[in-house]
């Protein structure tokens, strides 16, 4: 099995697969990637038992048909070393691939392609397409409230619910939550959620762009695929209830503070400098048209911000994790941005003026 390849052609593919795969494997083919030639297409395939990636591009000319394992961090390495436009000869005997690139020459242990596992086939596959922005776009407005490492394990990845003509993301650490939706041709009976895990949802916003292309997506019992032009990804699925967010998101406020977000955002920034490493809590003080912000910490530091805003009521406190607002307030892209209370106890819901595609909810804390 020879493959005969250009460094720029392989580099980009190599490391869109190689990301799946993980430093430390319990099997030594899990550290390995799956190569195969048949005709003049290279597919390149990486799991790690959880995430499948697939990428496939074509060679000119055709080339003796096989496949193989190949070390993936290696050969993604050898690829990044060697100049730019240099044409890479891999060369598959028995137990070896020798990697050849003008004076250079490396050596690869490999493994037989019959022990590389693969991940089962969906079965009964909803299928749907969404334009590539429009589902880059709900992931990233809601992806950093998945929980990391939660007991809950439900809540460790990004649950999509699909409706008539739209889809929804939702995400929630049990102190935060993040929604937003968009339209897709779905067409089904009843909502219907599935949870994609965290690495899942981490690897599939590296890999989609801000283009119009459509994407084809295949949603089975266990398992999700997204079918791009080039790159195939599958996820296994969590199995699990994701908590009822209708209920966690609160109405509008009878308490609204309008403000600019730029200037929201770098005055809650200045002052979470000094807040404490651990809990991050800051206190908001609102009354007439002002907001003021202040945070302490053990060393008995203190740091205070005020800024106008359009508000209008009584003069009320409440305390808030100050890094929860400021990924929220990250997320929204109008220049004015909406904050809903109730009253010191209860969540806030925040909005940017004019996007009602995407909801973000902080709960308050003690201070």
């Amino acid at each position: 099995m020879i493959i005969n390849i250009q460094r720029e052609q392989l580099l980009k593919p190599l490391q869109i697969v190689s990301s799946v795969v993980e430093r430390r494997q319990s099997s030594p083919i899990l550290s390995n990637l799956l190569v195969t030639l048949k005709g003049n297409q290279l597919t390149l395939t990486g799991t790690d038992l959880e995430v499948e990636m697939v990428a496939k591009l074509s060679l000119m000319g055709s080339s003796e048909e096989g496949e193989v394992t190949l070390p993936a961090r290696k050969l993604l390495d050898i690829c990044k070393t060697l100049p730019e436009g240099a044409q890479i000869d891999i060369n598959i005997g028995d137990d070896k691939a020798l990697v050849k690139s003008g004076r250079s020459r490396f050596s690869l242990a490999t493994l037989p392609a019959a022990e590389f596992p693969n991940l089962e086939p969906l079965e009964e596959p909803f299928e749907f397409s969404i334009k590539q922005k429009a589902l880059k776009h709900l992931i990233d407005k809601t992806q950093f409230s998945m929980a990391q490492q939660d007991v809950r394990y439900y809540l460790n990845g990004l649950m999509l619910e699909l409706q008539n003509g739209k889809l929804l993301a939702v995400a929630t650490d049990g102190h935060r939550l993040a929604l937003s939706e968009t339209e897709a041709e779905i067409s089904v009976e009843a909502p219907r959620q599935i949870i994609v895990p965290r690495k899942g949802v981490q690897e599939l916003a590296r890999l989609i762009e801000d283009s119009d292309s459509i994407v084809r997506i295949q949603v089975g019992k266990n398992h999700i695929k997204v079918e791009l032009p080039d790159v195939i990804f599958t996820s296994k699925l969590i199995d699990g209830k994701f908590p009822d967010y209708k209920q966690v998101i609160p109405p509008s406020g009878q308490i609204v503070i309008k403000c600019d977000r730029n200037l929201l955002h770098q005055a809650f920034t200045r002052t979470s400098v000094l807040s404490n490493e651990k809990y991050r809590g800051m206190r908001l003080s609102m009354e007439d048209n002002l907001i003021r912000a202040t945070v302490h910490n053990p060393e008995q530091e203190e740091a205070e911000e005020e800024l106008e805003v359009s508000y209008s009521g009584d003069q009320f406190e409440i305390g808030f994790n100050v890094s929860y607002l400021l990924d929220a307030l990250s997320a929204v892209d109008a220049t004015e941005v909406n904050v809903h209370l109730t009253d010191s106890n209860h969540s806030c819901l925040i909005q940017g003026e004019g996007e009602n595609d995407s909801k973000y909810v902080v709960m308050p804390m003690r201070l």
